[in-house]
């Protein structure tokens, strides 16, 4: 049952920081096989939702500038010539300019956008992760609302191939 969670808390985390990773399917995937150690779905819910906070906190801290990112990703110089792309860039940069002064004036918003967005995933999750790092989201806040939120989310989820083969067959 250890190996399963440790493999459970593993894949979370890089979904987390990858997300191409799918860990909603590999939690469904797992309580829908069968071939592993029955285990309770708050339990799978409690730690998939860890490995995901732990994996959104670098880019909560990085969009906080606490993590010095690589060359690669850092902003480059800005040229002096306008192209099409330039000019969507700098709309795009004042829209985030303003969202994030909005953010910043209404924390009880910001908090509530991210715990919505951690159960639904709309807004996507990774978007207000950084949203929440840039608009300097005060870090117990972020982790207690997306570890609450993730929590239910990935419990529902546990629990939904059971939920389908033994309670619905019951209602038709």
């Amino acid at each position: 049952m250890l190996m399963w969670l440790a493999i459970s808390l593993g894949v979370a985390v890089g979904s987390a920081l990858c997300p191409l990773v799918s860990v909603e399917l590999f939690l469904i995937a797992m309580v829908a096989d069968g071939h592993h150690p029955p285990i309770a779905c708050w339990i799978l819910g409690a730690v998939v939702a860890v490995g995901q906070v732990v994996g959104k906190l670098l880019y909560f801290f990085a969009a906080r500038g606490h993590i010095k990112l690589p060359t690669w990703l850092q902003p480059k110089q800005k040229s002096s010539r306008q192209t099409w792309w330039t000019t969507a860039w700098a709309r795009i940069s004042t829209w985030f300019t303003a969202l994030q002064a909005r953010c910043e004036r209404h924390p009880k918003l910001m908090i509530a956008t991210t715990g919505v967005s951690s159960v639904v995933g709309m807004p996507p999750f990774m978007a207000t992760t950084v949203l929440a790092g840039v608009a300097r989201m005060s870090v117990i806040a972020f982790v207690a609302v997306t570890l609450a939120g993730r929590f239910i989310r990935f419990t529902a989820l546990a629990a939904s191939p059971n939920l389908l083969t033994h309670v619905l067959p019951h209602f038709v």
